[in-house]
């Protein structure tokens, strides 16, 4: 998750009067105990702009963070420069809770359709829990409000496939097929699951379970599909003999091994 570090690191600084976790300590044994408080007294604050956020939708106002964090704005704003900060803030926390879940379901060792399962089920379960925050990142309203111009869904989307071409890839080479189709692929995957999930939010006409399995039906069929015409022929239900993972780390981007 190192990119995905990187980039909320990044984000934080636009924000140059607030500490951020990633700063060194100084050496001053009390200005370093005040950041660390700072530091943990902002998340106190995002984790109740989450709460409030699926309370009141996108559209909350500062006052209603404020009461449900149970302080007054002008403390909360002694966290933030504005709402649009705060806006940021949310963007980059939903960036972790989403990447937190996805990334071990990912990579989880399980045979192919469990995976994949698992995987979609990690996706839809964030946007289950937190339909506010999701419909804020996707529908623009990040964008429209906040002074930086970040766009965390299209980033998200952008990692995420990224991941998925090196996964597909390095397992279409293993089965010594071209793996000049992974990357396509991969975006056509996020794309088709992203679009799905806004549906999803919008109807709710059937469960989560139920969406999570269609579209892992669909997904399975395209990998199947592709792989008989190819003579190979793979069993869903059965790990396969090598664990292709994603690593994401500070010097590579994106780099899959076998376990």
């Amino acid at each position: 998750m190192t990119r995905v570090i990187e980039r909320v690191k990044r984000n934080s600084k636009q924000s140059s009067k607030h500490p951020t976790a990633n700063e060194a300590d100084t050496g001053d044994a009390r200005r370093d105990r005040w950041r660390k408080h700072r530091i943990a007294r902002r998340a106190e604050f995002v984790e109740a702009a989450l709460r409030a956020l699926d309370t009141h939708g996108p559209d909350l106002g500062m006052e209603d963070v404020a009461a449900e964090a149970g302080v007054t704005k002008p403390v909360l704003y002694r966290h933030f420069d504005d709402k649009a900060d705060l806006y940021v803030a949310l963007g980059q926390r939903g960036t972790e809770i989403l990447f937190q879940r996805l990334i071990p379901a990912i990579n989880a060792e399980l045979a192919p359709v469990p995976r994949i399962r698992m995987a979609l089920d990690a996706f839809f379960s964030v946007i289950e829990e937190h339909p506010n925050l999701y419909r804020l990142l996707a529908r623009g309203g990040l964008q429209e409000k906040a002074v930086v111009k970040s766009d965390v869904v299209a980033e998200d989307k952008e990692l995420i496939a990224t991941a998925l071409t090196a996964l597909l890839g390095d397992y279409m080479r293993m089965f010594n097929m071209d793996s000049g189709a992974a990357e396509p692929w991969a975006h056509g995957i996020v794309g088709m699951v992203q679009s799905t999930g806004e549906w999803w939010l919008d109807r709710r006409s059937m469960g989560r379970d139920s969406v999570v399995e269609y579209l892992t039906q669909i997904i399975w069929a395209a990998i199947d599909g592709l792989s008989r015409q190819q003579g190979i022929v793979i069993d869903p239900n059965l790990p396969l003999e090598e664990n292709k993972v994603v690593q994401m780390r500070k010097s590579q981007e994106k780099q899959v091994e076998g376990q």
